[in-house]
């Protein structure tokens, strides 16, 4: 046995809850991605996609990235700095940028590698970055490889952010970067309270949009439009692979901004661009989201529907006010447990525990799509409760 295997070898925790039958991971689906899913032979309610338009198998971006493959091929075989660019992905970056009123936009061949690479890129020594505590892994990751000066608040205290922020040196830059929508909580950033600190200390800010795109805002533009904050927010960061039906991601900002990056975040000049496939298929979304209104409306009338249920059928589902729906179960064993009854049940939802939150604030995450019926919500808010009720999680 090499040292490796040696090493990591010792790290059994998939193999014991395997050996209790509950191991909740890397389950197989032999479907396309809509309300329902087929798994091993088996029709499955899928509440935990994060396709909250419901664009997945939508036959417009399926032809579009199917004519972009034929035209382009299946890659651009190199970066976006040197041979990657493609004609498609100007006009993507274009189209992102007149979507969310800034200057320029940038494209990146995944969602984790904007955050990844453009938050080091920000700040450096003598600045500071400031995060909420409860900021998405990639969040995590970009800013561990920044040189600034770490600092961090407890999730949503306008208080404790300003305490951080009195620490900093007035002169510095000082970032702050917090995602519009907390993709486990459900739960929305105090946009307006954190723009006025931002005024108040001389601050920049930085939103993730990666679960607002498609869901608040007019047309979709996010949680920054939403709140009406999008000229005052400095860095708008977002995603392809949720409501934009594909794979990718972007950063938007001043022109200034994104030349600096263009020419120095390194998972951009790094790394090879996005297919042809999946630029072709993020555009033709973007333009379904901006020109079919109503698709954004019934997800929030199923939205609206399923925070009621839940709630009234017992479950503790937090201060969410999208369409995640954290159902609380508060223990690791019981998190997969319940997980794997629900699957039996013929729902498929996602289990959430450390690191992905707190030790005490285990859950399962309902997730919604606009194509979800209120049939679906009712069959799984009562068969839920059935299996909360069964492992003593509800009463």
């Amino acid at each position: 046995m090499s040292l490796l295997s040696e090493k990591l070898g010792k790290y059994q925790e998939p193999q014991f809850y395997k050996a209790k039958g509950v191991y909740p991971y890397f389950r197989e689906i032999d479907s396309h991605q809509g309300t329902e899913v087929m798994m091993s032979g088996k029709k499955v309610l899928m509440f935990g996609s994060n396709a909250y338009t419901g664009l997945t198998y939508d036959q417009r971006i399926i032809d579009a990235s199917i004519e972009a493959t034929k035209k382009y091929g299946t890659g651009c075989a190199g970066s976006r700095l040197l041979n990657g660019t493609l004609d498609i992905h100007v006009q993507l970056e274009k189209e992102l940028a007149a979507f969310l009123g800034k200057d320029e936009a940038m494209c990146f061949s995944t969602g984790f590698t904007v955050n990844e690479g453009v938050i080091p890129q920000l700040v450096g020594r003598g600045d500071y970055i400031i995060c909420d505590d409860r900021d998405h892994a990639s969040i995590v990751d970009g800013r561990r490889l920044s040189f600034a000066t770490q600092l961090k608040y407890k999730h949503n205290d306008m208080e404790a952010l300003e305490k951080e922020l009195k620490k900093c040196e007035p002169d510095a830059i000082k970032l702050i970067v917090v995602d519009g929508v907390f993709s486990m909580e459900g739960d929305l950033a105090n946009l307006p309270e954190i723009i006025r600190l931002k005024k108040k200390y001389n601050a920049c800010v930085y939103v993730d949009e990666a679960h607002g795109i498609g869901v608040f805002g007019k047309q979709g533009r996010g949680v920054c439009d939403y709140f009406g904050v999008t000229d005052e927010v400095d860095v708008i960061m977002g995603t392809f692979s949720k409501s934009l039906a594909s794979l990718g991601g972007f950063v938007a900002a001043e022109s200034a901004v994104i030349n600096a990056l263009r020419h120095s975040a390194r998972s951009y000049i790094f790394q090879a661009s996005s297919t042809p496939a999946a630029t072709a298929a993020t555009i033709e979304a973007l333009h379904i989201i901006q020109n079919e209104p109503e698709r954004q409306e019934k997800l929030w009338e199923i939205t609206n529907y399923a925070l009621e249920e839940f709630r009234n059928a017992g479950f503790e589902i937090g201060d969410t006010q999208s369409p995640i729906i954290p159902l609380y179960v508060r223990d690791t064993y019981k998190t997969f447990a319940v997980t794997k009854a629900a699957f039996d049940e013929g729902i498929f939802i996602n289990p959430v525990i450390p690191p992905a939150c707190a030790p005490q604030d285990t859950l399962v995450r309902v997730a919604l799509m606009a194509t979800h019926t209120k049939e679906q919500i009712d069959y799984a808010v009562e068969h839920l409760a059935k299996c909360f009720r069964e492992l003593d999680i509800i009463h």
